[in-house]
Order: C-alpha cells, then sequence, then structure tokens
C-alpha cells in the first residue's frame, strides 16, 4: 500500500456505495477484469475493490482515469461524475426516470445489502409484497405509457427476489388495512393479492402486521417509511418515497426519527397470527363471486 493509499479515509457511505456499483457496472461492461484494470493503471488490486465497493475515499482525476480505460459512454461518464461531487450530508435525493423506484440503484443495491428492513405503506401494498397483476394494475396510468408497464412490472418482480436472500435475518411490512379495501385492478387482481399476502404471512423470514381501521389517525400513520440495517457496521438507511423521486436518510437524527416511528406502528398493529387471519379474511371475500365489494 503507497503512502497517498493509507492516507485515503477508510469510510462508506450510501453515495459512496452508489459510486463504486457504478463503477463497478461501467468496468464490467467493458468486459474487463479488475486484475487487469488495476494492473494497466498502476493501482493493487484491493485499491479497486476497496473503490468499487464504496469503502475507499478517491479523487476525481482518479475516477476519470479510471472511466477512460473502461471507455464508458458520455451519459454514463457524466451520472458517476455528478455522485463523485455530490456532497454528503446524510440526506440524498434521487429522481424516478419510469415513475416508479424499481430501478434506483442506490435502493436495489441496499436493499440486496440489507439483513434486516422494516416497510411501512399507509394506503397500498408495498413493493416488495405485490403480486405481478397487482403491480402491472398499479403501474398501469396516464403517466406510464402502456408500453412501458411490462418492463416496469419485470423490474418490480425482479427487486422482490430479495425475500429470499440467505443474508436476510428479517424483513417486517406493516400494511394498513385501508390497502386491503382499495381496489387496484379487477376482483381477480384483489383476490391473488390476498392470496400472495396470506402465503408471505407464513414465510420463516417475513413479518407481516396489519395496521387495523381502528388505530384512528395516529401521527405516525400519515407517511410511508422503510429503514434497512447492514453487517460490517454500516449505519442504517432510511427512506421515504414521491411520485417522483425517493428521499433517502443515514444521518443519526433521521434514522432515531424513522424508528421511533416504526416502534409507534409496532405498537398499532396486530399480531402476525391476527394479521395473517385478516389476509384470508379478504381472500376469501375478494374470492365471493356474487357481491360487489366496491359498494361496502
Amino acid at each position: 500500500m503507497t503512502l497517498e493509499e493509507a492516507k485515503q479515509p477508510r469510510i462508506t457511505t450510501a453515495q459512496s456505495r452508489e459510486l463504486g456499483a457504478e463503477l463497478k457496472a461501467a468496468r464490467r461492461s467493458a468486459g474487463l477484469r479488475g486484475t487487469r484494470v488495476a494492473a494497466e493503471l498502476d493501482w493493487s488490486t484491493a485499491k479497486l475493490s476497496k473503490l468499487e465497493k464504496g469503502w475507499r475515499g478517491t479523487s476525481e482525476w482518479e475516477i476519470g482515469v479510471l472511466l477512460g480505460k473502461c471507455g464508458t459512454d458520455k451519459p454514463t461518464r457524466d451520472r458517476i461524475m455528478r455522485l463523485m461531487r455530490e456532497h454528503h450530508t446524510g440526506h440524498f435525493l434521487r429522481s424516478h426516470s419510469d415513475d416508479s423506484a424499481d430501478g434506483l440503484l442506490s435502493l436495489t443495491l441496499h436493499e440486496r445489502l440489507a439483513v434486516s428492513l422494516t416497510c411501512y405503506e399507509p394506503m397500498g401494498i408495498p413493493a416488495l409484497l405485490q403480486s405481478e397483476d397487482y403491480a402491472r394494475a398499479l403501474l398501469f396510468s396516464a403517466t406510464h405509457p402502456p408500453v412501458t408497464v411490462e418492463p416496469a412490472v419485470r423490474r418490480r418482480m425482479d427487486r422482490q427476489g430479495v425475500l429470499s436472500g440467505d443474508h436476510v435475518n428479517g424483513f417486517a411490512f406493516y400494511i394498513h388495512e385501508t390497502a386491503l379495501h382499495l381496489w387496484v385492478g379487477d376482483r381477480a387482481t384483489m383476490s391473488g393479492q390476498a392470496e400472495r399476502l396470506v402465503h408471505l404471512s407464513t414465510h420463516p423470514r417475513l413479518t407481516l402486521r396489519v395496521i387495523p381501521m381502528s388505530a384512528g389517525n395516529h401521527p405516525a400513520l400519515q407517511h410511508a417509511s422503510t429503514v434497512l440495517t447492514f453487517r460490517n457496521g454500516l449505519k442504517p438507511l432510511a427512506y421515504g418515497q414521491s411520485d417522483v423521486n425517493t428521499a433517502f436518510m443515514e444521518d443519526g437524527q433521521a434514522i432515531k426519527s424513522h424508528l421511533a416511528k416504526h416502534a409507534a406502528l409496532s405498537s398499532l398493529a396486530l399480531d402476525s397470527t391476527e394479521s395473517r387471519r385478516v389476509f384470508t379474511e379478504w381472500a376469501n371475500e375478494y374470492d365471493r363471486p356474487n357481491d360487489d365489494l366496491r359498494a361496502s
């Protein structure tokens, strides 16, 4: 290790990990092995590895050299350099390019890294729990042209692969009962979604809990919230979404606020057994052919 490398700060943030993932993708897109790139740049393989994992500080000049070696196209190069120049404040915003968050690198990267995830959605079924038909009906809208719906559905389904990861200690989801009342798609869509929730509620690494209508208008119920935790001393990461962007937070005060919110949600929610009973009741209701639940 050179003296210059030794002086580089060994820190990692959500933003630096996103930058590292972009650099790794650029190298792989160029068909270059890490050992070859490191040798041709006169870097150690450890230096390149740490950079691609977001564990190593570096300079804008070094990033430029690496991208030049990879022959990265201008749009990708510009995107990576914007990430490089972004200040770390404990908060950062990512815009949705296709009316959903499923394609955000920082989101999918950290969901794959997470050992625990706690998610609350006030008005709908969380994306990681949605059936394919429910996701399709939800994504189909005037602002989401039909030609883009199927690729968006596939991204969402691919994203759900994190639920079966061996690294997962426990993913917990709070689902407001309102989401079970609100129609998305047709009766078959809602029936299939309710049945999926029944099935997922038996998963040994997932916890699904319903917040009943009787919980009232508690302040913790107003906004969606997700918190992810990681191994290796990485800081927790929280995020909240709007229609057009996702706000990521990892500063201590923000995490403390989200955790307090989740503690309140836990106190309001039914336990897992009662929640499974609610999902089963709704699956049965939506499976009944001769009544109109929309009128109830």
